[in-house]
C-alpha cells in the first residue's frame, strides 16, 4: 500500500523547494502578523496622542494591561493561526489537483508510488510546511511583540492580577488546543482535491467549504463542539487562544467550560484520521 512513499515524498520536498506556492504559504502569513501588529501600534500611539492632546485619561491608573506584549502577542498568534489554516487548506487542495491536471502525478506513479504512498507523501510535505510557517510566525510574533511593546505581570493600581508564569502557562495551552485541528483541516483539503476536477475547484471547494462551516457552526448550537473548525481560530473565532487573549489582559469575567476544553484535545485528531483514511480509500478509484 505504501510502496515508494521514500521515493514520492523526495519528488514532494524536490517541487516544494524550488516553486514559489510552498515559500509563499511559509512567508505570508508571518508577514500579515507582522503588518497587523504594526498598524495596531501605530493606531494605539495615535490614540493616546490624540487623548494625550486633549487631557483625557488613556486608562485606568497603574494599570499596564494596555501596554503588555503579551495581549498583542496571543492576538498576533491568533491572526498568523488564522491565515496559516485557510492557506493550507487550499494549498493542500491544489497540491494534489494542480499535479493531476498538469500530469505530475502520472511521472511519479510510473517510478513505482503507489497512489496511496503518494497521497501520505503529499499530506507529509503539507504538514512540513506548516511546521516551517508556524516557528516563522511564532518567530515573528515574539520578536515584533518585544520591539514594540514590553513583556511583564498585568498590574492594575499596584495589584498583580495575573503573573507572567500564568500568562505563559495559558498561552502554551491555547496555542497547543489551536494546533490540533490543523491536521484535520490539511486533510479535508487533500480530501477535497479527490473529489473534484482540477485544481480550480479543489481549491475554491476546499476554501468555500471551511468558511462555510465557520459561518454555521454557531447555529448548530453543542453539536458544534463535535468539528474540528469550532477549535481553531478563525474568522468567527470560538478557539480557546480567543479567551487566552482576554485572560492575559487581566479580564476577570472569563469563563472556561473544561468540557469544551477536552473536546479540543480529542475531536480534531479522530477527525483527521477519518479524512485521511476516506483519502486513501477513494484515490485508487480516481482517474489520474
Amino acid at each position: 500500500m505504501m510502496r515508494g512513499f521514500g521515493k514520492a515524498f523526495k519528488a514532494e520536498l524536490y517541487v516544494a523547494v524550488r516553486t514559489m506556492p510552498a515559500r509563499l504559504i511559509i512567508i505570508v502569513p508571518a508577514l500579515i502578523v507582522f503588518a497587523r501588529l504594526l498598524v495596531e501600534k501605530i493606531t494605539q500611539s495615535g490614540t493616546e496622542a490624540r487623548e494625550a492632546l486633549m487631557g483625557q485619561s488613556t486608562g485606568f491608573d497603574g494599570s499596564t494591561a494596555g501596554s503588555n506584549a503579551y495581549g498583542h502577542f496571543v492576538d498576533g498568534l491568533s491572526t498568523g493561526l488564522t491565515v496559516l489554516s485557510l492557506t493550507l487548506v487550499a494549498y493542500a487542495a491544489w497540491s494534489f489537483a494542480s499535479d493531476r491536471d498538469t500530469g505530475a502525478l502520472r511521472h511519479v506513479l510510473i517510478r513505482q508510488a503507489s497512489r496511496r504512498a503518494l497521497i501520505v507523501a503529499k499530506l507529509a510535505m503539507v504538514h512540513l510546511v506548516a511546521l516551517l510557517a508556524l516557528l516563522l510566525i511564532i518567530l515573528t510574533v515574539t520578536m515584533t511583540t518585544g520591539m514594540l511593546w514590553e513583556f511583564g505581570p498585568i498590574v492594575e493600581d499596584g495589584y498583580e492580577l495575573i503573573g507572567t508564569e500564568e500568562i505563559h502557562r495559558e498561552i502554551q495551552l491555547g496555542l497547543q488546543l489551536a494546533l490540533l485541528p490543523l491536521p484535520a483541516a490539511i486533510a479535508f483539503g487533500m480530501l477535497v482535491s479527490l473529489l473534484t476536477n482540477s485544481a480550480t475547484q479543489a481549491v475554491t471547494a476546499a476554501l468555500g467549504a471551511t468558511l462555510a462551516l465557520d459561518i454555521f457552526k454557531d447555529l448548530l448550537g453543542s453539536a458544534s463542539h463535535y468539528l474540528y473548525v469550532s477549535f481553531q481560530p478563525s474568522l468567527i473565532d470560538q478557539s480557546y487562544l480567543k479567551d487566552v487573549g482576554r485572560l492575559v489582559r487581566g479580564y476577570s469575567d472569563v469563563l472556561v467550560d473544561e468540557r469544551i476544553l477536552t473536546l479540543n484535545q480529542w475531536v480534531p485528531l479522530p477527525q483527521m484520521l477519518l479524512l485521511a483514511a476516506l483519502a486513501l480509500l477513494i484515490v485508487p478509484w480516481r482517474k489520474l
